[in-house]
């Protein structure tokens, strides 16, 4: 666990390096190319991050003036995912639970229960989290660890049941994604899809960035709308002409930018894909392995992007209009493209239905963020946390505990406590 520790508390940027260069190894690729395989994934991870950064830095500051602008004053904060990720890792429950996670990939992979060899450990904080909220409610160690394992074995089922939709989509071979924030919306995605086509009028529409870009030309390309957008929150942001011009700007680069991150990233991903592919049919020729990954691989789709930004006015309205609602959409405001990532080719890249299922799944995050917001919150506490002194409480909107997937852990930790 030190080991763990001291890798996760390097980054996603130096962690997958040295985890895809030990895999690289295990698949015989040799150290160099091992070595140029795992830098290449780093790069990536670095040049990713740094346009994500380039992202949230701009889109921050404006969701913010946006909350000012509207007066909201709610008593549950969405603090966001990195402070979330801390609760994760400080959880008295993580020890036990990351070696249970090893234990378990490892042996679903020995069992043919799982396709997924889930090396995206710095994600583990989403399980985490969910887990400490648990033993927030049960104060029972091994309620919560147990329960948290049960998530992760079928988190893995369900990446295996997903990949091949994603994989299409995304022209991605052999990945996959066990992201808990992720996946906990596909369900909606597939809902909301039957659902749409069946009703008339609403199945004829369809926005997708090549329709868009077909219809309008020159307008419809990313950096274009990305430039629209960016006017769009910044007016909304009441910010003077030169600030919004700005931000129009910065985040039409991070339209262009991030895709061109990605595919160095996936570059590299492919080198080791390819030879871990053609080693495990010698090793297991009868079986289908798939890396499992972060959507961060996948935000760079236009149509994720595009979606996203325009959630944030969105959950902004919703917070200030939903009856009962206390939680105040914030930190993670700039991160809800990555509720969306895992969404997508469950919709066929319809933006129409993308912003259906966005919205549904605000209203549903807003609702479970207030209801178990005093767990979340004590989670918080017994992780070391001090908490923002003009809430009262906090939530988190990207991760998994303010989703469905978090209400029923929380419901089955208050079931064990009245059996107990």
């Amino acid at each position: 666990m030190t080991v763990i520790n001291t890798i996760v508390g390097l980054g996603a940027a130096v962690m997958m390096p040295i985890i895809f260069f030990v895999v690289g190894l295990i698949f015989r690729m040799g150290i160099g190319k091992s070595f140029k395989a795992g830098m290449t994934v780093g790069v990536g991870f670095v040049g990713v991050n740094m346009v994500i950064n380039l992202l949230l830095d701009n889109l921050g500051p404006a969701s913010k003036a946006m909350v000012n602008r509207l007066g909201l004053h709610l008593t549950v904060v969405d603090v966001g995912w990195p402070t979330a990720s801390t609760i994760g890792w400080g959880t008295p429950i993580m020890v036990a639970t990351v070696v249970g996670f090893l234990a378990i990939n490892a042996l679903m992979l020995v069992a043919k229960l799982t396709k997924t060899v889930d090396v995206d450990i710095f994600n583990y904080w989403i399980f985490l989290q969910v887990g400490a909220t648990v033993f927030a409610v049960t104060k029972n160690f091994w309620f919560s660890v147990i329960l948290t394992w049960v998530v992760f074995a079928i988190v893995l089922k369900v990446a295996d049941i997903a990949a091949p939709y994603i994989q299409k989509q995304y022209n991605l071979k052999g990945i996959s994604f066990p992201h808990l924030a992720g996946l906990a919306w596909t369900p909606f995605a597939i809902a909301i899809n039957w659902i749409i086509d069946r009703i008339p009028g609403l199945n004829k529409i369809d926005f997708n960035p090549e329709k868009i870009q077909k219809r309008f030309g020159a307008v419809g390309e990313p950096v274009v709308i990305g430039f629209f957008l960016g006017l769009l929150i910044g007016v909304m942001a009441g910010y003077s002409p030169d600030k919004f011009i700005t931000l129009a700007v910065n985040i039409a680069a991070a339209m262009v930018l991030l895709p061109k991150m990605i595919d160095v990233l996936i570059s590299g991903l492919i080198e080791v894909r390819d030879a871990a592919e053609k080693q495990l049919k010698i090793w297991f020729p009868d079986r289908e392995f798939y890396i499992g990954m972060d959507t961060a691989l996948l935000i760079g789709e236009p149509s994720v992007l595009a979606t996203g930004l325009l959630l944030i006015p969105v959950a902004i309205l919703l917070a200030f209009i939903l009856p009962g609602n206390k939680m105040l959409p914030f930190a993670d405001l700039a991160s809800l493209t990555f509720l969306l990532a895992l969404v997508t080719p469950f919709v066929h890249r319809n933006m129409f239905k993308m912003l259906i299922v966005g919205t549904i799944s605000i209203i549903i995050i807003l609702y479970v963020g207030t209801n178990i917001a005093p767990f979340v919150t004590q989670s918080a506490i017994t992780s070391g946390l001090k908490l923002p002194s003009d809430f009262s409480a906090i939530s988190n909107m990207t991760g998994a505990v303010s989703s469905w997937i978090g209400w029923v852990s929380v419901k089955l930790g208050q079931l064990f406590n009245a059996i107990a």
